[in-house]
């Protein structure tokens, strides 16, 4: 992936390091123009980043990961089919505040990310990341979150629950819902399927999303609840801990 113009590799970024390079400069010195940006935090593969890229020539998407063997498989895809609006940035999620500018994002999608059930810090909708999301989003950004993990997706409705965050959406049932959908374009988005998403399906699991606003004012706090974890830990792994609930 070094030889791609398109991607960006920054995988030894240190809590004390320097705004990266292109930070605020997205626009201008990476896409070349004002469309919006839409990140896919934990893109693994990119199929959501290359997808919405073929279904939305006026908006760019960056798929961050730092798994590049993953990554790789998007990157290629985006770069033999001319998708000028889709790149990637190889890096740790948790330095994500020193890549992009105040006002520079304007959604998150978090798709199948590991739900992280030992650690709340390590959830990618725990107070930890929302805080960060805050620094570059525009107020009131959209996130997205789909996800086979009934622990994560519990955890996030109790997130905005707590902290009074306009949703706009939510289902434990994606696909059943959708089959009662109306709008051709919102069935065509959610209907994008990532490598992991057919291995849940496979094994019968419901696809779960929740599409809430973060407003840049208002402390966040945690919610205070005992929530069953998976069974599973991420896909033909078990879980580690012995515990049938956590916060």
């Amino acid at each position: 992936m070094a030889t791609y113009d398109h991607v960006i590799e920054s995988a030894s970024l240190r809590p004390d390091s320097e705004n990266h390079e292109l930070y605020g400069k997205w626009h201008s010195e990476f896409f070349h123009n004002d469309n919006p940006i839409v990140l896919e935090l934990g893109c693994g593969r990119g199929e959501y980043c290359v997808g919405l890229g073929r279904m939305f020539p006026d908006k760019n998407f960056i798929g961050v990961d730092i798994k590049g063997a993953r990554m790789w498989s998007g990157a290629t895809q985006a770069k033999e089919e001319g998708l000028t609006n889709v790149g990637f940035l190889r890096t740790h999620i948790e330095f994500i505040h020193k890549f992009f500018a105040e006002g520079e994002v304007a959604e998150i999608w978090l798709t199948f990310s590991d739900p992280q059930m030992k650690k709340v810090t390590k959830r990618l909708t725990s107070t930890y990341f929302l805080e960060r999301y805050r620094h570059f989003l525009v107020d009131n950004g959209l996130v997205h979150l789909k996800t086979d993990s009934n622990f994560l997706y519990t955890y996030t409705d109790y997130m905005v629950k707590e902290n009074h965050l306009p949703v706009d959406f939510q289902t434990a049932d994606l696909y059943h819902t959708l089959e009662a959908e109306t709008d051709a374009e919102v069935k065509e988005i959610l209907g994008i399927h990532t490598y992991y998403e057919d291995q849940w399906l496979d094994r019968g699991l419901n696809i779960k999303y929740l599409k809430f606003h973060l407003p840049q004012t208002g402390a966040l706090v945690e919610p205070d609840v005992e929530i069953e974890l998976d069974s599973y830990r991420s896909y033909n792994r078990s879980k580690r801990s012995g515990k049938d609930t956590a916060k």
